[in-house]
């Protein structure tokens, strides 16, 4: 695209490699995404529309000076930024887990939102606000009811029509009850209320915020069952382990941020016991008395088809070459290419009005500096996987902390220095790399190292509808190692 000609802005607190390729590039300071998209909304309305009085009340206020005031962005650019994309034929807009992982995620999300309907990039191709999720198949396992509180297909468990279709598609009789996120599962584990967990393909002694309120809770489980495809920090917890088959030893399907359903085709088999997850699952049922008789993961979507509408249309012989965009919702139906075309799925739009709010941690006496946490590129989340790849793991082999080089010299710290970093709730030992990459004031810790956990640090403050934690975000003080 910019081989194209296309402008990128990028916005983050950390220059990622993307940032050299940018048009302009923001460093805004941890925990103000929604102020700098303020900022830049104050920019626009100001200078070529009008109404959204709700909306427009509290973007007034962000004027590019007080925008700049607490983003850390110098003014001018939040106007550049503003002009680059409200100017724009077509502007898209792509986010990660920096705008999500947040107590303020929900917030921030809305602000794209906002942007984006106040530029008119919606409805249209090549614009939009485009999550890229953190696995490949986070938007499948949504779409599938990986929620508490909805079925597939984001049909809500708390109506009477949810109940009735998939009680008689299940043979079973369902809660009206919302179910409990991550962070409330762990809590009930606390307090007794939860006596037993199932985990599948998920290592949350390393990936939850807060690690030592996560083994405290895990160890008072009754009973834990994972389910994985290799021996993690949290399976060697478990009570019971089942091996699990990864994406090449099974069929099935992956559903990405564009809501384009692809087939998954078994190249190998599994090694030893290891079984495709929904044959265990399968399993697992019959022997307690419920019967699960799908044949293969075809039989599955063929189910989903006959009690999701978006995803209605939707066959294994339908998914060959490039698969099918949902809505789908017939087999005549050619799917969906982009969503709200024309009009919003509700009738109008409806724009938020966002104020800042400030991160649920900040920064004092006892804990001066911010830390973020985050990827490296050579790493998949809490590297289970990719540790054992020798080619991944030689690029990076261990946990590092980034420190700006005025920070270095303040602390007296050089590059590889062995330091101490600690929160409120834990400590990490690590060398230092010192870059300008970030900010004065501002650490950068990667997740997928266990033996430097950044998640010892984490807050586990979360947002309160999303109730996503606020790994982006939390108070440390660094310290070199004794």
């Amino acid at each position: 695209a910019k081989q194209k000609g296309s402008k990128l802005v990028v916005a983050d607190p950390r220059k990622i490699q993307l940032a050299s390729e940018s048009d302009l590039y923001m460093r805004q300071n941890l925990g103000t995404d929604a102020a700098l998209l303020n900022g830049m909304m104050h920019v626009i309305l100001k200078n070529r529309t009008e109404g959204f009085e709700e909306t427009r009340k509290i973007i007034e206020e962000y004027t590019p000076e007080k925008t700049a005031e607490i983003t850390g962005v110098p003014a001018e650019d939040i106007v550049k930024a503003a002009e680059l994309f409200g100017t724009a034929e077509t502007a898209t807009i792509i986010y990660c887990m920096g705008i999500t992982q947040h107590t303020t995620g929900v917030d921030n999300v809305k602000s794209l939102a906002n942007l984006a309907m106040l530029t008119g990039n919606i409805g249209r191709e090549s614009t939009g606000v485009n999550p890229l999720r953190g696995q490949n198949n986070v938007q499948g396992a949504c779409d599938m009811g990986g929620l508490p509180n909805v079925y597939p297909g984001y049909q809500p468990v708390t109506t009477i029509d949810s109940q009735k279709k998939f009680g008689d598609a299940w043979k079973a009789e369902l809660s009206d009850k919302i179910g409990r996120t991550i962070p409330e599962m762990l809590d009930g584990l606390s307090d007794g209320s939860v006596k037993a967990l199932y985990v599948m393909g998920e290592n949350p002694v390393q990936s939850d915020p807060d690690a030592a309120h996560v083994k405290k809770a895990l160890e008072k489980a009754e009973l834990m069952v994972v389910q994985d495809i290799f021996l993690t920090p949290t399976a060697k917890m478990a009570d019971v382990v089942l091996p699990g088959a990864c994406f090449a030893e099974k069929e099935g399907t992956f559903a990405n941020t564009e809501r384009r359903v692809t087939r998954v085709r078994k190249a190998v088999d599994p090694p030893g016991d290891a079984r495709a997850d929904w044959e265990i699952i399968c399993d697992i049922s019959n022997r307690f008395g419920y019967e699960m008789a799908y044949e293969s993961p075809e039989t599955v979507m063929a189910e989903i088809a006959s009690v999701t509408p978006s995803y209605g249309g939707i066959a294994y012989d339908r998914l060959e070459g490039e698969g099918l965009q949902w809505p789908c919702p017939d087999r005549d139906h050619p799917g969906t290419k982009f969503l709200h075309e024309g009009t919003f799925a509700r009738g109008k739009g409806l724009f938020h009005a966002i104020p800042y709010k400030p991160p649920a941690e900040v920064v004092d006496e006892d804990y001066p500096f911010w830390l973020t946490t985050g990827r490296v590129f050579a790493h998949y989340h809490t590297a289970t996987m990719t540790r054992e790849c020798p080619q991944l793991d030689a690029e990076v082999r261990e946990g590092f902390l980034e420190l700006n080089p005025e920070d270095a010299d303040t602390l007296g710290l050089s590059e590889g220095d062995a330091v101490k970093v600690s929160s409120r709730r834990g400590e990490v030992n690590v060398k230092t790399t010192v870059t300008d990459r970030v900010g004065a004031g501002v650490l950068f810790l990667p997740f997928h190292f266990l033996e430097s956990n950044a998640n010892n640090l984490t807050n586990p403050a979360f947002d309160p509808i999303a109730k996503i934690p606020e790994f982006k975000v939390c108070a440390v003080k660094l310290e070199k190692a004794a």
